[in-house]
């Protein structure tokens, strides 16, 4: 059927999300990929409307014996994080995904695989294609821009979207069901550049780089103790001090809910300081690799000499910038009480990035607790005040909060029971999915979220189980079966 996953079951679940690798699909970019899925539509004649915003909804009628059940809306997104290694040379805009099966993984060879979230696309458009599965009347809604701030579903139009029970199928670990998740915002912080010269004789210019982190999903992988790029830039900045030298450029990570893994300095210092400035680069990387030698052991701190930068920040600005590396916050702000070791607050400043007048600091931010969410956009906002910095938030997105009472939630339990014979275990996320919105959106609607083992999302590691999918996408349909 497709000449990498054409021999993996299930067969038509690896078809489409095959199909799907070939198709640009980075948040921003969906256009072709919301095309393909109006194709298929009308391939298989099937209702269907596109959304100005890209958001693609397709309807199939209830299976004979199922006309009077609840109407199920599977939900996921069509957008995917990019984020390549350094090194490749790859274009997420013209290529397709370099995917391969490494025994039960699939991977890809050095970028993002795209599973978070093309596999609950791949997923839908199976049981949208396949005549012989048993079935209440399906809505199947495919937003955009979810990595970026949920432009898709905030566009939404509700009443595109009939239903009585929605399965969001963006959650990355089998065996659990997502009963309510973070709300988020992206955090802009922009200090204005402020530039002067300096005389050249004597000096030289250098690229110092931090490199070799893990990265991972600033809300999954929050916790876990890894290095951030961007924070670390900050340190190195106060160690520098006495050199004499001078900044012309910093910037660090990829995007803003991918914890960063590479960031760069350059500097101009007096050609007599640059054995300093080795030892002073060296000891850095020393202290930082004990510092993380059990979450980050890889971290890696270079220097190469390039073409003399005259053209620097002024000793002021650059020294508003190293404050606020320094001090914006990263990583667990708090823990939730109800749910042991479920991070309940958290944030990540993904993203420093040189624009023409100043620099961006983004962080994405999140929370179950909205006005915990609120304190942490408060700290960042004093730290931009005290240093002539300015805050915008975008995107902001709300909570999604435990039902009590839920049925799909017992459905899923009793045939998980029946299946594998051990309990569908209920939990929470730290991190944003759609549900929040959607439950504002479309009201009383019945919500849970599944998914099968994801691992290093947002990431070049990003791996997807094959025979996790299998299971999960058998449950998935007996669960549809069960639903009268």
């Amino acid at each position: 059927m497709t000449e990498i996953l054409g021999n993996l079951n299930p067969k038509q679940v690896f078809h489409y999300f095959e199909e799907m690798t070939k198709i640009p699909h980075e948040s921003g970019n969906e256009a072709a990929i919301s095309d393909y899925l109006v194709n298929f539509a009308k391939t298989h004649q099937l209702e269907y409307i596109q959304e100005p915003c890209k958001n693609v909804i397709i309807k199939k009628p209830a299976t004979k014996g199922y006309e009077s059940a609840p109407r199920v809306i599977l939900q996921g997104h069509m957008d995917m994080v990019c984020v390549k290694e350094d090194e490749l040379d790859f274009n997420f805009e013209t290529d397709a995904l370099p995917i391969y099966v490494d025994g039960d993984w699939l991977r890809a060879k050095g970028t993002t695989l795209g599973a978070d979230n093309g596999i609950a696309v791949a997923m839908s458009l199976a049981i949208l294609a396949d005549d012989t599965l048993e079935h209440p009347a399906l809505t199947v809604l495919v937003t955009t821009e979810e990595e970026t701030g949920m432009d898709g579903v905030m566009a939404l139009d509700p009443a595109n979207v009939p239903g009585d029970i929605l399965i969001n199928i963006d959650s990355e670990e089998e065996g659990f069901a997502l009963t309510s998740c973070a709300g988020g915002v992206r955090n802009s912080l922009k200090l204005p550049i402020e530039w002067t010269s300096v005389e050249g004789d004597g000096m030289v210019t250098y690229d110092l780089v931090i490199s070799g982190l893990k990265g991972g999903h600033s809300g999954i992988e929050i916790n876990k103790g890894r290095a951030n790029a961007n924070k670390l830039m900050g340190r190195l900045l106060t160690e520098l001090h006495g050199l004499g030298g001078y900044i012309s450029q910093l910037f660090g990570g990829e995007k803003m809910n991918a914890i960063s893994k590479r960031a760069q300095l350059t500097y101009t210092l007096p050609a007599n300081q640059v054995n300093q400035l080795k030892e002073k680069v060296q000891a850095f990387e020393e202290m930082v690799r004990i510092e993380f030698s059990v979450t980050d052991p890889g971290v890696v701190v270079t220097m190469s000499e390039r073409e003399l930068v005259t053209k620097v920040f002024t000793e002021k600005m650059a020294t508003n910038l190293e404050y606020i590396l320094k001090l914006i916050p990263y990583g667990p702000q708090t823990m939730s009480a109800a749910i042991e070791g479920l991070v309940e607050s958290s944030t990540n400043p993904g993203v420093v990035e040189m624009l023409e007048n100043e620099i961006a600091i983004d962080s994405a931010i999140r929370s179950s607790v909205s006005s915990l969410k609120a304190e942490i956009n408060q700290r960042i906002q004093a730290i931009a005040q005290l240093t002539g910095a300015s805050v915008e938030l975008i995107a902001d997105y709300p909570e999604w909060q435990f039902a009590p009472e839920s049925k799909v939630r017992e459905v899923m339990k009793e045939v998980y029971q029946q299946m594998y014979g051990k309990e569908l275990q209920i939990s929470a996320i730290h991190a944003g999915l759609e549900c929040g919105f959607l439950s504002q959106k479309l009201g009383n609607v019945d919500m849970i979220s599944i998914g099968p083992d994801i691992t290093g999302a947002h990431t070049p590691k990003e791996s997807l189980s094959i025979s996790s999918t299998e299971r999960v996408y058998q449950f998935l349909c007996e669960v549809l079966k069960s639903i009268k």
